[in-house]
């Protein structure tokens, strides 16, 4: 491992990931408290044609680093691979192949630290129950556009943090949806007879 100027660090610019808004404020954040965390996790890049470090993986924390104002960073290069395994390695450094025990979590740790540190909690570790919220809790007409009629089937609702979130879980269904403007349809009552 060596440390360079961060000036001397560039962003990848196929890396197909990006972080907005909250969650890179929790990325800068954490830096700022805990930046001892980058030594033990430093950038992994390989060096261009300009004698640049590109960063295959660890391209968010250069930018939150960037922001923090941090004047070097910790890097490993990767200069011995080859272009496949630099373009492989982009993409399974960002993939998450694990799944957070979240009963685990929420009796093990303290949920408003967890989601400081960055990991979004499901709402119901919060103490939400599913079976107790009433109208007072969601206002439907607010947060959901009913489309089309019932026809005598059972409408369920689900919210979510996000657009980005509600269409992860429906593709993690694989089930076809309709998206019309803020809500999504999808009919089950085909799949499962």
């Amino acid at each position: 491992m060596i440390y360079k100027n961060i000036t001397d660090i560039k962003p990848n610019p196929k890396n197909p990931r990006v972080i907005k808004d909250e969650k890179f404020a929790k990325l800068v954040k954490s830096i700022t408290e805990f930046p001892q965390m980058l030594e033990k996790r430093p950038l992994i890049c390989f060096t261009d044609t300009d004698k640049k470090f590109v960063v295959l993986g660890g391209n968010m924390r250069l930018k939150a680093a960037k922001e923090v104002g941090l004047k070097e960073l910790p890097v490993m290069l990767a200069d011995d691979w080859t272009e496949e395994q630099k373009a492989q390695f982009l993409i399974k450094d960002n993939v998450g192949f694990g799944e957070w025990n979240w009963e685990e979590l929420q009796a093990d740790w303290d949920v408003e630290q967890l989601e400081e540190w960055g990991l979004q909690m499901p709402k119901w570790a919060e103490g939400l129950d599913v079976n107790s919220m009433t109208d007072e809790d969601v206002d439907l007409e607010e947060e959901f556009d009913p489309i089309g009629n019932m026809d005598g089937k059972q409408r369920v609702v689900f919210l979510f943090d996000g657009a980005e979130e509600a269409e992860s879980y429906l593709n993690s269904l694989k089930v076809d949806f309709k998206k019309n403007g803020s809500a999504w349809q999808i009919d089950l009552s085909t799949r499962y007879t």
